[in-house]
């Protein structure tokens, strides 16, 4: 059904409505958190067996996402979001396109899958050193550097969202071609695909199994498994992305309203061991007086603040009860001298 999405346009080869580009470009960015959610349940209700996999989720993401779009550039001219609302990229100058160039296949693939994951680690570096710099007076040796990358990034960000609006309202208002800085950067436009170009690049991939060499019979077989795992991926997706869309809407609005003091209170867990029975004031880690107190917020528990978030950084767990932490959830304590 959506690959027929483009018959509805009055003229098949417009561009497509400031409303289609935005609705595409929103796909993609609901499916990683809604996936990101997914995880983390799982991680919170078995640790030891999918603790690993909320840690390395977004280089798995990552992975699944390039074998995607790599199948969908070089099997339709479009991202997986672009296909999936009847669009496809040609190149700048052209009217349709049944294969894109080498180079602006690549081009379009750093720009859908490797620059975002770029972003998506930087947003998490400055959120963890922001909480870091902010809450202590740590002294390292790139601590400068690391404090004005903090200073210096959220003006970085705002300016990026600012280039993205602009192209965005520049492209409303026709007076460009492009509604997205990365699709500029990778030379292309977008139009309501054609459903001729897609098969005639479908009958032009085929080979004279009779007359071919061991050699292409074995590169067209490789090929074709490759094919095979993108197709049964970005299946998998088109399916779901309307439940991960529902999943998405069912988190924000249902959970993220539940106020946090009408959840039950765990059971505290069951350390029986003498090493684990912990004086006052003494830490956890290093089993020695706590300086720069800080708690655990999953947890409760109370450690120094270089060990617990040495500590966190490291495995993503609380130390006692090996529950799944972030560093953003370390809470600074003062004690009151007085």
């Amino acid at each position: 059904m959506a690959d027929a999405a483009h018959l509805t346009s009055a003229v098949s080869i417009d561009k497509p409505s400031i409303f289609e580009v935005i609705a595409q470009e929103s796909l993609m960015t609901t499916i990683r958190p809604a996936l990101k959610h997914a995880v983390r349940v799982l991680a919170v209700n078995r640790p030891e067996r999918f603790g690993w996999l909320a840690r390395v989720y977004d280089e798995i993401y990552t992975v699944l996402d390039f074998v995607v779009q790599s199948h969908y550039l070089r099997k339709t001219c479009a991202s997986f979001a672009e296909n999936f609302y009847g669009l496809q990229r040609v190149p700048c100058g052209e009217k349709s396109c049944s294969k894109l160039p080498g180079k602006m296949y690549w081009k379009s693939l750093i720009c859908l899958v490797i620059l975002p994951y770029i972003k998506e680690k930087l947003d998490k570096k400055y959120e963890d050193m922001r909480h870091l710099y902010s809450s202590s007076g740590n002294k390292g040796g790139f601590s400068k550097l690391f404090q004005a990358f903090v200073a210096l990034y959220p003006y970085v960000h705002a300016s990026w969202e600012a280039v993205i609006l602009g192209y965005q309202a520049a492209y409303m208002f026709g007076k460009s071609d492009w509604h997205s800085p990365f699709l500029h950067l990778s030379g292309c436009r977008l139009y309501h695909s054609l459903t001729e170009d897609f098969w005639s690049s479908r009958q032009s991939s085929q080979i004279n199994w009779k007359d071919a060499s061991l050699l292409t019979r074995m590169q067209y077989v490789l090929k074709y498994l490759f094919n095979m795992t993108a197709i049964a991926v970005s299946t998998g997706l088109s399916v779901g992305v309307f439940f991960l869309q529902f999943l998405d809407w069912w988190y924000t609005n249902d959970t993220g309203a539940t106020s946090l003091t009408a959840l039950p209170i765990p059971e505290p867990p069951k350390r029986d061991t003498a090493e684990m029975k912990n004086k006052y004031g003494i830490c956890p880690i290093c089993n020695r007086t706590r300086t720069n107190d800080t708690a655990l917020s999953v947890s409760g528990y109370v450690f120094c603040y270089p060990c617990i978030y040495d500590y966190v950084e490291k495995y993503s767990s609380c130390p006692i009860t090996l529950y799944p932490a972030r560093t953003d959830h370390l809470i600074r304590l003062y004690k009151d001298d007085a």
